[in-house]
């Protein structure tokens, strides 16, 4: 895997952006002039090791020119189709597929590609770049636009350090967003000026007029049920489909072995790779507190597959250092604290691999949240919506103390009578409107703002239910939350992570599914239970889903207001202890009264 850097002012700093993402790509490294724009690469060799595969990779003709972090599944079949129409190879990397494609097809060469992929591409027979990023969102890629300024990178950190002379204004909705999702959504990011491209989508920005073309989806997620098939046959697509994957997905020309967690997804994963690898090795993470630790899940099914299996301990750390490791890792404001043994188990695989398979994406395609049955149950409970009263006792659940009876017994009935966007926010973990009005206060949000914005713009009320939860899931959750988490905690520790489940065929074939096939009946996961019952050990299969989060006794300090805590201590906006009455330290207030600047531009670099 590698970090791709850049963008149309000649004067800025590309070699110390390319340095801060040496971490995803330690083999190489480059800066390339090309007309207007530059470009800059750092390289995790992973296909085709030698040099010739390095990038900036140019066509022949010094025409057209790209950077390409991720990985293209079968590529190999592509590049003999690109061979037979008259294109020439140099090297056996995926790169050059790239390039060729798009000089046979044009922008709609990322119609006949599958893969994980953050793309740019200079095309100076159009005077244009054009930016793509994957289907599912695996592969990051942010972009800065400033009116006069275009630049773009795989994190946010090397925008940041392009030049002193760029303005990050933060953009207090992003904030604010930070504490529904606990994430900040795309296509914003932490600076108004900042952007993540969104998965599935292409941008167009004209070097010549200095200006965006346009950008458009090139994906969209199909919901259209397949004809009724016998279960049977279903089961054997499945099997066919994932084969299929991970077996593109172990070509390397390094070593490869898959993450093992002992739940469903990692262990279908790792059994499938098995077939094709000869000593497949297995990595597990475990917790010093026994009762979080499902080691010896990912043993027995280790056992089971006969692999070189391996295990390492993720133990408690402090406060201070799990924060700016939050913050050095993701660059904004970032909640989901399985980061954590996620880079340590990234570290400890990458002693002996350079890739490993991952089991990410099986949730969202075959449904494997435990809170989709419980949305239903609250909705079905609360059938009459009663928004009035909904208000005022979510305001009541944020103003009493946490723990106790009266604000459980206060929050249920919120939950109970709110409407459903609303409703899965809390089963998600964010905090209320209610809980955020002092939020609202400071950064200056209007009264109208939609606190749902992201989840409503995805939200698919002519699906069935469960299916609608896994497409909201799909496009929020599992982007800004599940994938981010993994690509920077792996690549902190420049390992590669692929994820089998989320092969273009394999997501379309999912959703293709009715509900009752996909569950089986009523199980989560059914389908996936159903094909892999003679795979895999009964106890792995009926085992409740228990997801992977870190002990709460390792984030106990932050007393259940580890958003808060993340603002605070990382970006300037502070709270007390006890997540109630805000107030701002000296500087930002400084700040406010002398320019009266609603952006709180010295929140800028607190915590950095």
């Amino acid at each position: 895997m590698c970090g791709l850097i850049g963008g149309n002012n000649p004067s800025w700093r590309y070699d110390a952006a390319v340095r801060s993402l040496r971490h995803r790509g330690p083999d190489a490294e480059q800066i390339l002039n090309v007309g207007l724009i530059t470009l800059g690469f750092t390289r995790l060799a992973v296909v085709d090791t030698s040099h010739a595969a390095d990038q900036p990779m140019s066509s022949p003709d010094e025409r057209v020119c790209l950077v390409f972090n991720g990985e293209i599944y079968g590529y190999r079949e592509l590049r003999s189709q690109l061979q037979l129409l008259g294109h020439h190879f140099r090297t056996h990397c995926d790169t050059e597929v790239v390039l060729n494609a798009y000089l046979q097809w044009g922008p709609e060469f990322v119609d006949r590609v599958d893969g994980m992929f953050a793309i740019a591409i200079y095309d100076r027979r159009c005077d244009q770049v054009l930016l793509y990023r994957d289907r599912a969102g695996i592969k990051p890629l942010y972009y800065l636009w400033d009116g006069t300024n275009f630049g773009f990178a795989s994190e946010l950190k090397a925008i940041e350090g392009l030049s002193d002379d760029l303005s990050f204004h933060i953009d207090n909705t992003a904030l604010y967003d930070f504490l529904t999702y606990g994430y900040i959504p795309a296509p914003k990011s932490l600076y108004q000026n900042v952007f993540k491209l969104p998965p599935a989508t292409c941008l167009l920005f004209d070097v010549g007029k200095q200006s965006l073309i346009r950008q458009y989806r090139y994906w969209e997620l199909p919901t259209k049920l397949r004809p009724a098939a016998e279960i049977a046959d279903v089961v054997a697509e499945l099997t066919d489909l994932m084969q299929q994957s991970v077996s593109d997905q172990l070509v390397a020309d390094v070593p490869v072995g898959c993450f093992l967690s002992g739940g469903i997804d990692s262990s279908i994963v790792a059994a499938t790779a098995a077939d094709y690898a000869d000593s497949l090795q297995t990595y597990s993470v475990g917790f010093d507190v026994a009762e979080y630790s499902e080691t010896h899940f990912a043993r027995e099914v280790a056992e089971r597959l006969e692999t070189d299996h391996r295990e390492v301990t993720f133990r408690q750390v402090d406060v201070d250092e799990q924060l700016s490791q939050l913050k050095s890792l993701y660059d904004e404001p970032f909640a989901d604290t399985s980061a954590f043994p996620t880079h340590h188990l990234s570290g400890f695989a990458r002693k002996s691999v350079t890739v490993a398979l991952s089991g990410d994406g099986g949730d969202e395609l075959f449904g494997g949240y435990k809170w989709y049955r419980r949305f239903v149950r609250l909705m079905r409970m609360g059938a009459t919506r009663l928004p009035g009263p909904s208000k005022w006792l979510d305001r009541t659940h944020a103003a009493l103390p946490i723990g106790t009876l009266r604000r459980k017994v206060v929050g249920a009935a919120a939950m109970a009578t709110t409407d459903p966007l609303s409703l899965y926010v809390r089963l998600m973990g964010g905090m209320t409107a209610g809980r955020k009005q002092a939020y609202a206060r400071l950064l200056e949000i209007d009264d109208d703002y939609d606190d749902c914005w992201h989840y409503r713009q995805h939200w698919r009320a002519d699906l069935p239910v469960l299916t609608r939860l896994q497409y909201l899931d799909f496009h929020t959750y599992l982007p800004d939350d599940i994938l981010t988490k993994v690509d920077r905690a792996s690549m902190a520790a420049s390992l590669e992570v692929r994820v089998p489940f989320l092969s273009r065929r394999l997501i379309e074939f999912a959703f293709s599914l009715p509900e009752s096939v996909r569950y089986d009946g009523k199980r989560l996961k059914g389908i996936l239970k159903h094909a892999y019952q003679k795979r895999l050990p009964s106890a792995i299969l009926s085992r409740p889903k228990k997801g992977f989060s870190t002990p709460p006794s390792h984030v106990s300090a932050y007393g259940g207001c580890l958003r808060e805590a993340i603002l605070a201590r990382n970006h300037g906006v502070q709270i007390d202890a006890h997540c109630l009455p805000l107030r701002l330290d000296d500087t930002v207030v400084q700040s406010e009264q002398h320019s009266g600047d609603a952006d709180v531009q010295s929140l800028r670099r607190r915590g950095a």
